[in-house]
């Protein structure tokens, strides 16, 4: 319901107002903050490493689910992918510029199985300000990236599964993060019979 006449407009309702695009942006120094937080929280509530990455990637997962929705709605008139490549480029271009303001670095297909393919980034975002101790191993924060990704894929009707993992780079002091995406053969092979 509007109240009021002419020009100026007043909603009642906070889901009568219309969906604008926003600012789309976050403070670094208060998003590190609010992610570091997290991680704290999740640490205290695990035993190792394995549970750590688990309980972000589920923490991740429930961010996926609705930036779909929105995503779709924003981008896409309400139109969604259908085929597996299509998802892919939407997650490697749309999805992570309205993450982290930028295209990913790259999206590959595995040579050895036709149902893996690889988002990396050369300086993840949720990376770049932790410093893992050394009794903490090769945990990687990415997880939480991988539970957002996971849970768009989930939503988007693409069942799969999403790792999170360092890859050494030569010539660079810090490894790259690689999302590994593994797709159910129910996605796969649905593509295949689009496809053909």
């Amino acid at each position: 319901m509007l109240i009021g006449s002419g020009r100026s407009k007043q909603f009642l309702n906070v889901v009568d107002r219309p969906i604008g695009k926003g600012k789309n942006e976050v403070s670094l120094s208060a998003f590190a903050f609010l992610f570091s937080e997290l991680v704290q929280y999740c640490q205290t509530r695990v035993d190792n490493v394995a549970e750590l990455e688990r309980k972000l990637e589920s923490s991740g997962f429930g961010i996926g689910l609705r930036m779909l929705e929105l995503l779709c709605h924003r981008e896409k008139g309400n139109r969604r992918e259908t085929r597996l490549l299509g998802i892919l480029s939407f997650v490697h271009s749309t999805v992570w510029k309205a993450l982290f303001g930028k295209v990913a670095d790259s999206l590959e297909k595995s040579t050895e199985h036709e149902d893996e393919y690889m988002i990396s980034e050369k300086e993840l975002l949720v990376n770049r300000f932790i410093s893992v101790p050394k009794d903490m191993g090769a945990f990687n924060c990415g997880a939480f990236v991988a539970g957002i990704v996971q849970g768009v894929l989930e939503s988007a009707g693409f069942p799969a599964r999403v790792t999170a993992h360092f890859v050494p780079v030569e010539g660079q002091p810090r490894p790259r993060t690689t999302l590994l995406i593994k797709f159910s053969e129910e996605v796969v092979e649905r593509d295949r019979q689009l496809g053909g």
